[in-house]
């Protein structure tokens, strides 16, 4: 989920750190993962956000695409798309794009991260100019950094409700707001969907931690930032290493804001889904066919990041 109001949405869902390492067995088919969530505050929904997810021996795409608004707005307003493809090594995700269209506070805009590697070398920044009163992300924080759809299918270690899976720090870049999200271990619970997925979650405790790229006064991070009681739920993707949020609560002086999967389905791209059961999955603009415009004289372009 996203830093800053419509982003939230996609962001807080915002997991490469140091686990037990993961055997994945070979051959395997390709796995289509289709997820889709309901965003409420105090009970009343503010927005929605849709996941899809290929995973193969070598590769992965991820998109999502998420809207917020409403009567608290003030917190959760704007909509945005993501999409990322990289490598996929083991239990290890590697981005190589990542892109975002966004519309929300900044105006309208668009990113586009190149990662070498899995190392940050280009953003490019198209739209509308970030206000002047962001904090600037320094290029140190821009070490070690990974797209938000790649943090958040967070490696697990052989058993999926392990705590150490749970034990991380995602270092989230989004093209704009840089962040971290401390994981610890809560507990495990279960959880029961409208469609898909009925078992066991890990829920991890949250930490947030802005670095750069939002604004000082920003309402969302004065309500979240640092505070210890923010948890992720995860669940785990049948046949592969891997962990998806299912849910994040985070309590603010307002009343507590619910990210909810009522959809989550992983099948073999051998048995595609139906219809009926592809339901509101709606993916972003895959980065292939949907190259970045010519620069605007309102847009940004940084140039490559020294290792």
């Amino acid at each position: 989920m996203i830093l800053s109001h419509g982003r939230v949405c996609i962001a807080v869902l915002a997991c490469l750190g140091a686990v037990a390492p993961f055997a994945a067995p070979a051959a395997e088919p390709p796995v289509a993962i289709a997820a889709h969530y309901n965003v409420t505050m105090t009970h009343v929904k503010v927005g929605q956000l849709s996941w899809t997810i290929n995973l193969s021996d070598a590769s992965y795409i991820t998109s999502a695409k998420g809207t917020a608004s409403g009567v608290l707005s003030v917190l959760v307003k704007g909509e945005g798309a993501f999409t990322t493809r990289g490598a996929i090594a083991g239990a290890q995700l590697t981005p190589a794009v990542a892109r975002s269209d966004i519309n929300d506070d900044d105006g309208t805009y668009e990113t586009e991260m190149t990662f070498e590697n899995g190392a940050l070398k280009r953003v490019e920044d198209r739209g509308a100019a970030p206000p002047k009163d962001r904090i600037a992300v320094d290029k140190k924080f821009l070490r070690d950094v990974t797209d938000p759809l790649s943090a958040m299918l967070i490696a697990s270690a052989q058993s999926a409700m392990a705590p150490a899976n749970c034990r991380r720090t995602l270092k989230i870049y989004d093209g704009r707001r840089r962040y971290d999200l401390a994981l610890s271990f809560k507990r495990t619970a279960t959880m029961k969907m409208a469609r898909g997925y009925a078992g066991p979650v890990l829920v991890c405790a949250v930490v947030l931690e802005p670095i750069g790229g939002y604004k000082p006064d920003s309402m969302l991070v004065r309500y979240l930032a640092g505070k210890d009681d923010l948890e992720m739920w995860f669940a785990p993707i049948k046949g592969e290493p891997f962990l998806l949020p299912v849910r994040a609560l985070m309590p603010t002086l307002v009343g507590t804001m619910d990210i909810e999967a009522d959809e989550f389905i992983a099948r073999s791209v051998e048995t595609a889904p139906t219809a009926a059961e592809a339901g509101p999955v709606a993916p972003a603009k895959p980065v292939e066919s949907a190259p970045l415009a010519p620069p605007s004289p309102g847009g940004a372009s940084q140039p490559p990041l020294k290792p």
